[in-house]
């Protein structure tokens, strides 16, 4: 699965990227605001991660800049599944922060994820990551008022996320009833 977005491209990850991957996550201000990452980040986790399998309901992407001569990684999203909920995450490399490059990934994988006939997606943040909270909120989601202590491998100690949710429109498809839409046409050619 690919994503194309305005300035965005999202594609699976590739074993060959693990290296450029290593290099942009391996920073500690970024692991601190991610559950799911060790802390140190090492070539193993990077070349492990780099190549994974893509999952057809919950799929990740690295997320890059095309231009001339090649796309840039600069960060990852996907949808996981949470106990039976589907979440969102995202990570953006720390020289590419402030660009609005996490709103954009996020707006395109939900996107996706409505296409996929996932109807709610859940995110949280941990409650002194201001950036993630703007994001979440830039694309729609809202505040459940349900804070819930987290760990990140990269703090010492768990710390309040904020949780959110966003409740997905169905996508608009060209595809009529099952009679193919003739029915009404029908109606109007008897009268």
């Amino acid at each position: 699965m690919f994503i194309r977005s305005e300035r965005l491209f999202l594609r699976p990850g590739w074993p060959e990227d693990w290296a450029e991957l290593h290099a942009l996550i391996d920073d500690e201000a970024i692991v601190c605001n991610l559950t799911r990452v060790p802390w140190p980040y090492g070539p193993d986790e990077a070349r492990s991660f780099a190549a994974s399998a893509q999952g057809t309901r919950h799929p990740h992407f690295f997320v890059t800049i095309p231009g001339a001569t090649g796309a840039r990684l600069v960060g990852s999203a996907g949808l996981v599944d949470d106990d039976g909920e589907t979440a969102i995450g995202y990570w953006i490399a720390r020289q590419h922060w402030n660009k609005g490059y996490a709103t954009e990934a996020v707006r395109a994988l939900l996107a996706l994820a409505a296409t996929l006939g996932h109807r709610r997606i859940v995110a949280w943040h941990f409650a002194d990551n201001a950036a993630s909270a703007r994001v979440l909120a830039k694309t729609g989601f809202r505040p459940t008022g349900e804070m819930r202590l987290a760990r990140s491998a990269a703090r010492r100690v768990a710390a309040p996320t904020i949780m959110h949710t966003i409740e997905l429109r169905e996508p608009a498809g060209c595809d009529g009833p099952e009679d193919g839409g003739f029915n009404p046409m029908r109606t109007l050619r008897a009268a």
